[in-house]
């Protein structure tokens, strides 16, 4: 479902999200989400991924189809579940050497996180496979995405992985806001606005001398950069 309006156009899409609603997606509107998002990052990455164990969750696309780069604030309930204050979403740009494989393996067609994911990993892995990026709105709103948690439908690896990296699924209604930040083409909201800003910065060195010891840091060598 789509709205629009004055400002970003709005979507509230149900998981797992189709391949029409998510063909829908622009960079720079508005997400919530309904339904079921699961975690998953280094830890899990590295024990499916690496060490080849199998994911605990049968079928897991069939379910949800969004993995949310994040750390939650959990806590038992003292009934058996758990109490989620906050789900602070953590930089995406780190796990980038996994995301290919696991987008093989578990269909997953949404991810979530911060700060982006390199260029080429929009065009070479998530658009072929179907897929777009999320971004969260700024800075510290992890209790402001934690209210749209309702439940937790189960967590796996706790105990072995603890609570930042265990595979949470979240039971989610009206989660967000996420800003799409990666289409279906590839195009990325992050790079368009990184290509406008980095167009005249060259200006900011003009007159300068250049760098007396050239230790890391001290160039204006821009071709290395990390994001």
């Amino acid at each position: 479902m789509a709205q629009s309006g004055n400002g970003p156009k709005q979507h509230r899409l149900s998981l797992p999200a189709t391949a029409d609603a998510i063909a829908e997606l622009e960079p720079g509107s508005v997400v919530y989400l309904d339904g079921i998002v699961y975690t998953a990052r280094e830890g899990v990455y590295q024990r499916v991924l690496g060490d080849n164990q199998a994911l605990p969750v049968d079928n897991l696309a069939a379910l949800t189809n969004a993995n949310f780069h994040c750390s939650p604030a959990a806590a038992p309930d003292g009934a058996g579940g758990y109490t989620v204050g906050g789900v602070t979403a953590t930089a995406s740009f780190r796990f980038s050497k996994w995301m290919a494989d696991w987008l093989d393996l578990t269909g997953t067609k949404i991810v979530i996180g911060k700060g982006g994911m390199p260029r080429q990993d929009y065009q070479n892995i998530l658009a072929p496979r179907g897929a777009v990026y999320l971004t969260t709105v700024g800075y510290g709103t992890g209790a402001l995405l934690g209210r749209g948690v309702t439940g937790v439908e189960a967590v796996h690896w706790l105990d072995d992985l603890g609570i930042a990296q265990a595979m949470w699924l979240f039971q989610v209604e009206n989660f967000g806001p996420f800003i799409v930040d990666s289409d279906l083409a590839g195009n990325s909201l992050f790079a368009q606005q990184g290509d406008a800003i980095n167009k005249n910065i060259a200006s900011l060195y003009d007159g300068l001398k250049e760098p007396a010891l050239h230790r890391y840091g001290e160039t204006d060598d821009r071709k290395n950069e990390v994001i």
